[in-house]
């Protein structure tokens, strides 16, 4: 079972940047597809994005296309998620977990608010 432990959130206005990490503590990390997930109150989680166990496919959810990146370092056991002009719509806790079958422990995720 892997331990993910999500960073990187923050504050920022409207237009700004952040990179949020995920660190996977745990020996299936690197063999598993991971993605980003999205939630807000009342609302269900969503996928953001998701990446191959090699890093060499991924794929970014329509809301976030052109603006969002993700990416691994399987050495480092990390996935991250580069977003770019972030809006008040992308106001969420963000998590990362396995992309397919049964998901791992969440962890805590990592709050991202966009407001001016």
């Amino acid at each position: 079972q892997v331990q993910l432990v999500e960073s990187g959130g923050g504050s920022v206005q409207p237009g700004g940047s952040l990179r949020l990490s995920c660190v996977g503590f745990g020996s299936t990390f690197t063999d598993r597809a991971m993605a980003w997930y999205r939630q807000t109150p009342g609302n269900r989680r969503e996928l953001v994005a998701d990446i191959g166990r090699d890093g060499e496919t991924s794929h970014v959810e329509v809301f976030a296309k052109g603006r969002f990146t993700i990416s691994r370092d399987n050495g480092k056991k990390t996935v991250y998620l580069e977003m770019n002009g972030l809006g008040p719509e992308d106001t969420a806790v963000y998590y990362c977990n396995y992309r397919y079958g049964s998901f791992g422990s969440w962890g805590q995720g990592t709050q991202v608010t966009v407001s001016s």
